[in-house]
């Protein structure tokens, strides 16, 4: 099922290509869901939306309970640099800001504002396709990304206004299409389905960072979407667009996670992303393909981010495929949208089935980082017993990152936090590809994300801790200070005091009656 990678470089067509450390090989199951077509999913009664779907500060909502709203209408705004708007997806009426429960095993709540549709589907009237989008500046495209609510739609929802305002210059631009996850499909439809939109808003991207050379990485198991990506920038180019010349369409080996980002700047340039570090570092931005889609909507359409294309999968789907949905639909109107559940035996992820979410039932929404519903059979999710660890060390070698998962999940048992750090827990981007090959059947990445979880925990709690032992001390010095001046001002008083009943006050000082009786003392010594 599996297999480790090795470090070297190999040769595909005109590009170099590299490997990068680790990995899998895995069974794709793409055909499940067809990436030839999308559907387009019904309009849900009711829309669920997230006022944080994105890495930062959180917006804070400008709309109130009872407002009508339009399509495409800002619900909630944030000053914060790290931050994006939220739109309404679809016309109608606010009934509700509250907290509802997001797409996280946990089952936790946040805040969201719900809609009611009004089945219109109609989109504020200010929202126009821009005149001339190709004479806007860079700002200009960055600050119209903001306004639009863009976010990364690879999963890591970082605020793209932000990260394309880099803080040295970049060399290469990444558009990132290489979906390794088994059963997941929605960047192969979307590159079926909108390639010229795509490379578009990959130009646009472009004259933002302006790097010198952009690469569009394509799994080679996917050629249809190869081909299509290739037709486009050709058309470009034949043209006369600008840029288009600086692109070139690359197929990288199907391998997972080579879609991660660190992994696939790996094999595309040979760089590697410093620890802790970040791709601008090394000059190298790289962005997901439903991310420049999303741009090329902003900027040329001047529509923001309220659709995207997702896959609904699985063996317990009855009829698998790529929707459009709008953002804030329940996920159990995409299982209605997908011919239902086969049976009551299954589990929701969120995601693939490798790095996925599980879910705690189907009332959650869609979000912008939702791009898979996979509808798994129970019985497969649920693991087996795990056994004891017998230190093979096959986990080592799949680690993409070069970790030592064993002794993590060792020091995870233990919660032993400053060994984790010393072992780079926070490095582990959670592929699974140490859990997949464990003899033991031992969830490695659970251990991973609990550790995390309880290490974030543990930090905040002594930094609170920290805090009130430093107010504490402040303020048994600041009462220290105060008791000292207290005593100050007493001694000072009464030395005080007792100076004006030893001063001598000089007779030609006195008053007349003090000076009449020196007198007549004086002359009875006389």
């Amino acid at each position: 099922m599996a297999e480790s990678g090795s470090a070297g470089r190999e040769k595909r067509g005109m590009k170099k290509l590299w490997r990068f450390g680790g990995g899998v090989k895995l069974s794709g199951h793409k055909t499940v869901s067809d990436p030839a077509k999308v559907q387009r999913a019904p309009l849900p009664k009711r829309l669920y939306l997230p006022l944080r779907q994105h890495i930062g500060a959180p917006a804070e909502p400008v709309v109130e309970v009872g407002s009508y709203v339009y399509k495409g209408q800002v619900l909630a705004v944030s000053s914060a640099f790290v931050s994006a708007p939220v739109h309404a997806p679809s016309s109608g009426t606010v009934i509700a800001i509250e907290k509802h429960t997001m797409p996280h095993q946990s089952g936790i709540a946040e805040e969201c504002a719900v809609i009611e549709t009004d089945g219109a589907d109609r989109w504020h009237p200010d929202i126009a396709p821009l005149p001339r989008p190709g004479l806007l500046s860079a700002d200009e495209l960055r600050a119209r990304i903001r306004e639009a609510g863009i976010v990364g739609l690879g999963g890591a929802v970082f605020p793209s206004a932000a990260k394309l305002k880099p803080p040295r210059a970049i060399d290469t631009l990444i558009l990132n299409g290489v979906e390794c996850e088994p059963y997941i499909t929605c960047d192969d439809a979307l590159m079926r389905s909108r390639p010229e939109e795509i490379v578009r808003g990959l130009l646009l991207v472009q004259r933002v960072v302006e790097s010198a050379e952009c690469i569009i990485a394509v799994e080679d198991n996917k050629p249809e979407a190869i081909a299509r990506m290739r037709d486009a920038v050709e058309k470009l180019r034949a043209s006369g667009v600008g840029g288009s010349d600086a692109i070139e369409v690359v197929a990288v080996p199907t391998r997972f996670p080579a879609g991660g980002e660190k992994q696939l700047i790996k094999v595309l340039t040979g760089k590697e992303v410093p620890q802790g570090g970040l791709p601008y570092e090394i000059g190298i931005v790289c962005l997901n393909v439903g991310t420049t889609a999303a741009v090329y909507d902003a900027v040329y359409e001047g529509r923001p981010l309220v659709a995207r294309i997702m896959t609904v999968t699985g063996p317990q789907i009855r009829q698998p495929a790529n929707f459009e949905v709008l953002i804030g639909t329940p996920v159990q109107d995409m299982l209605d949208a997908a011919g239902g559940v086969v049976s009551d035996a299954h589990t929701l992820i969120m995601g693939g089935p490798m790095m996925g979410t599980r879910l705690p039932h189907g009332q959650v929404p869609v979000v912008k980082a939702s791009n898979c519903i996979l509808v798994e059979n129970a019985a497969l999710a649920d693991r087996q017993p795990a056994m004891p660890c017998i230190r093979c060390g096959t986990c080592a070698t799949v680690c993409p990152i070069n970790l030592l998962p064993q002794q993590l999940y060792w020091h995870a048992r233990g919660k032993a936090y400053d060994k984790l750090d010393r072992h780079h827990l926070a490095d582990c981007i959670e592929c699974g590809c140490c859990a997949v090959v464990c003899p033991s059947r031992i969830p490695l990445v659970q251990y991973f994300r609990y550790a995390k979880t309880e290490k974030a925990a543990q930090e905040a709690r002594d930094a609170f801790a920290d805090q009130s032992r430093v107010r504490m001390q402040l303020r048994e010095a600041r009462l220290a200070r105060l008791a000292r001046e207290q005593e100050e001002r007493k001694a000072k008083r009464k030395a005080a005091r007792l100076g004006k009943k030893k001063t001598k006050v000089p007779i030609d000082q006195a008053g007349p009656a003090t000076r009449e009786m020196a007198g007549e003392a004086r002359e009875v010594v006389a």
